[in-house]
C-alpha cells in the first residue's frame, strides 16, 4: 500500500535535496555582500539584497515542512506551525528593517542624519525577527529529536540544521557567523532530505514512470 510518505514524486531523488538546500545557501551567499551597518553609502545595497530576500527567506521553512510531509501526528504539526511562524515573522523583519529602512535611508540622501523615525523601524522589525528566529529554532530542535528517535544516527544531518538555526538567531545573515549559519541550514537540510528519501522509498520516481503503456 502506498503511503503519503512513499508516494511517487514529480521530481527525481537527487533534485529534491538540492531544491531544499538552495534557499539557505542563497541567503548565505547574500550574507557575504550584506553591509555591517546601514548608512547612506550602504543603503542601496542593503535595500537591494533584502528585496529578493522577501521571496527566499520563507523558503527555508520548506525543508522541515517536507521532512514531515504526509504525517498527522502532533510532532509533525508542531514542526509545520513553527516553520510557518518563522516564514511569516522573519519575512516581516526583512521587509521592515531590510527593504523599508534601506530604501528610506537611501532616499534621504547623503549627509542627512538618520531620523528617529527610521531608527524606530528597527524597534519594530527586530522583535518580529526574533519571534521568527525563535520559531525556526523550536522547529528544528523538535524535528531533530523526532528524526533521531525515528532514524537513529542516520539523522545526524539535522544536527547541522540546529547549529545553523542557532547561528542565524544570533547573527542574522551577517558574515561570518550568519553566513555559516545559513550554509549549515542549507547543507544540513539537503543531506537530511537525501537520507530521508533513501530510507523511505529509495529513489523518488517520476510520475511518468508509473504510467503503464496501453495495449493495442
Amino acid at each position: 500500500m502506498t503511503t503519503p510518505e512513499s508516494a511517487p514524486s514529480v521530481l527525481p531523488a537527487r533534485v529534491v535535496p538540492v531544491l531544499l538546500a538552495l534557499p539557505a545557501l542563497a541567503l548565505g551567499a547574500a550574507g557575504l555582500l550584506h553591509p555591517d551597518h546601514l548608512t547612506y553609502d550602504t543603503s542601496y545595497r542593503w535595500f537591494a539584497l533584502h528585496v529578493p530576500g522577501v521571496l527566499v527567506f520563507p523558503l527555508v521553512a520548506a525543508a522541515p515542512w517536507w521532512l514531515v510531509r504526509g504525517r498527522r501526528d502532533v510532532v509533525a504539526w508542531v514542526v509545520r506551525l513553527t516553520a510557518y511562524g518563522y516564514a511569516t515573522f522573519y519575512t516581516a523583519l526583512d521587509v521592515i528593517s531590510g527593504v523599508g529602512a534601506g530604501w528610506v535611508t537611501h532616499e534621504l540622501g547623503p549627509g542627512v542624519p538618520r531620523p528617529e523615525a527610521v531608527s524606530r523601524m528597527f524597534t519594530i522589525g527586530t522583535p518580529l525577527g526574533k519571534v521568527g528566529s525563535w520559531s525556526l529554532l523550536v522547529c528544528v530542535v523538535v524535528l531533530a529529536i523526532d528524526q533521531v528517535v525515528r532514524r537513529g544516527v542516520r539523522a545526524w544531518p539535522v544536527l547541522l540544521v540546529v547549529v545553523g538555526a542557532a547561528l542565524v538567531h544570533w547573527f542574522h545573515i551577517f558574515a561570518p557567523w550568519g553566513v555559516l549559519g545559513m550554509a549549515l541550514l542549507g547543507v544540513g537540510s539537503g543531506l537530511a532530505a537525501s537520507g530521508f528519501v533513501r530510507d523511505v522509498s529509495g529513489p523518488v520516481k517520476f510520475v511518468a514512470d508509473d504510467v503503464q503503456p496501453r495495449r493495442r
